[in-house]
């Protein structure tokens, strides 16, 4: 603590050393600060107010089906409209703003003065506009107002047609877009389908629910096939116990000898493939496997022909039973066999079908993610276009509905005027400021000087600032006469001081007595 203490003696010192030419900067920049507010132009406001009538008796009987800008859209349109550069450039010609300029640089710069100065304040309950401009001239102040108020007021319907007919426009192309965007959509929907087609279903199916169909009709057709079977082996059971006739053979060839077992499970076979053909083609598996299976019972038969002939006793005769249970039971069993077949076959397609979609299971998700990704994709477009349908509608309807009313009505409430007194600079602000700068320069300089040009005040810091040894000092001895001096010197010190604050608390309360007499 005590080190922080000495320090700061220390620099207040070496300050101390240079007050005078602190107190002199101080002297120049208040002067300078002086010259300069009081030289700083003075500006005139010139003001009016409008008030803007935007209600209309058409305006909540079409609530919702007409757009209706709120008041802040209003605002915005408003102002645009107004402190836009057409509009500048008209009153710049209207106040006669363009006799001083005489080249083009000059006139950019007017141009940009003006965007900058003008403006409107709005309240946003009652619709009063406030148009405001300052000027150095406040007659050239109250021509630019009346100039600006005359481009608002006569701000007709046609502005207001020119904006709809070029919403109704942008609408139009965009609703041109997304159609061709929706067509576009479109197609890649059918190509997509097209080029899928085999992992899709007509009922709507997804291909999961595909092969889930497809497992329960195999394991429906398995089932079925057990079932066939077993009544199969029960009826060759069954004609196990019932012994065949032999009748007299005939010399005739195989062909006219009936065997009804097989010839029954023939018969059966055949009334399937006409069934079949009526579906499907020639080429389709049921109708291949059931002639397969039809050759293969025909040459059954004739082996069993040629076997019966030859275990045929020597007397001619051939195998036939006269026994009607035995034949009933034969032909049965031909049905089964026969429907047997047809199970293995059905069986067969099925377990084909439902190994195909098991080995193209991999290639499903990715499909139905692109799918859903096309149909996303075209929902967003459609759901777009149909809203841009529904807006171009509705601004159709505004249109109508702002011809019918005649639009929005100006009134004008203050008519220009311009301050008697002017509105900037503020001296009375800125006096202090340029006080409050004087005393930071009269500070600075100081301490600038006291860090170019340092002084030691004790052999303390001489020795830890230069690092080497200090054989001893020297004091000075001051006299009652060199006191009386310092002091003297202090009082001067202080009373210019207070002369500068002084000086400035003159200049300010001559302005605010200024200020407040009457126009």
């Amino acid at each position: 603590m005590d080190e922080i203490i000495r320090l700061a003696m220390t620099f207040l010192r070496g300050m101390w050393k240079h007050r005078w030419l602190g107190l002199i900067v101080a002297w120049v920049v208040g002067a300078i600060g002086v010259v300069t507010v009081i030289r700083i132009p003075d500006k005139y406001e010139a003001s009016a107010r409008i008030y803007v009538d935007t209600q209309s008796i058409l305006k909540p009987l079409m609530a919702g089906l007409a757009i209706e800008p709120n008041l802040d859209q209003q605002i915005m349109i408003l102002s645009r409209t107004l402190i836009s550069r057409p509009n500048v450039e008209k009153l710049i010609r209207m106040a006669d703003l363009d006799l001083s300029v005489k080249s083009k640089p000059a006139q950019e710069a007017l141009i940009d003065g003006l965007m900058k100065s003008l403006t409107i304040k709005s309240t946003s309950r009652d619709n009063l506009y406030t148009l405001a401009y300052d000027d150095q001239d406040p007659e050239q102040a109250k021509r630019v107002v009346q100039s600006l108020v005359s481009i608002f007021v006569e701000s007709s319907l046609g502005d207001k047609r020119k904006d709809t007919d070029s919403a109704k426009k942008f609408i139009e192309e965009q609703i041109h877009v997304y159609q061709k965007k929706l067509e576009e959509g479109e197609d890649r929907l059918k190509e997509f389908k097209l080029k899928n087609l085999a992992s899709q279903s007509s009922d709507g199916k997804d291909y999961f629910g595909r092969m889930g169909e497809v497992s329960a009709a195999l394991e429906q057709s398995k089932l079925e096939l057990r079932e066939a079977e077993n009544s199969r082996d029960a009826l060759k059971r069954q004609i196990v116990g019932e012994e065949p006739v032999l009748l007299p053979d005939t010399p005739e060839s195989a062909v006219g000898i009936s065997l009804p077992e097989i010839d029954g499970r023939i018969d059966v076979m055949k009334r399937n493939l006409d069934g079949l053909l009526q579906r499907y083609t020639d080429k389709h598996p049921d109708v291949v496997g059931t002639r397969r299976l039809i050759k293969e019972l025909e040459a059954q038969k004739l082996e069993e022909i040629s076997a019966r002939k030859k275990v045929a006793p020597s007397s001619p005769g051939s195998l036939v039973n006269n026994n009607p249970v035995f034949q009933q039971l034969k032909v049965s069993l031909a049905e089964n066999e026969a429907t047997v077949a047809s199970l293995q076959v059905r069986v067969a397609e099925y377990q084909s079908r439902y190994n195909r979609l098991k080995d193209s299971v991999k290639l499903i998700p990715l499909i139905e993610a692109q799918f859903t990704q096309l149909n996303r994709d075209y929902e967003i477009d459609k759901k777009n276009y149909e809203s841009l349908v529904s807006r171009r509608e509705s601004a159709t309807m505004s249109g109508e509905m702002d011809a019918s009313t005649g639009g929005v009505e100006f009134r004008l409430i203050d008519p220009p005027r311009v301050s008697p007194r002017p509105v900037s600079p503020n001296r009375l602000m800125l006096l202090p400021l340029t006080l409050a700068l004087a005393l930071a320069a009269g500070l600075f300089v100081p301490f600038a000087a006291s860090q170019l040009r340092p002084v030691f005040f004790d052999a303390r810091a001489l020795r830890e600032v230069t690092g080497l040894p200090l054989l001893g000092t020297v004091s000075m001895r001051t006299q009652e006469a060199d006191k009386l001096k310092e002091k003297k010197k202090l009082k001067r010190f202080i009373a210019a001081f207070a002369l500068l604050v002084g000086v400035y608390g003159a200049g300010i309360a001559f302005l605010f007595i200024f200020s407040m007499r009457p126009a």
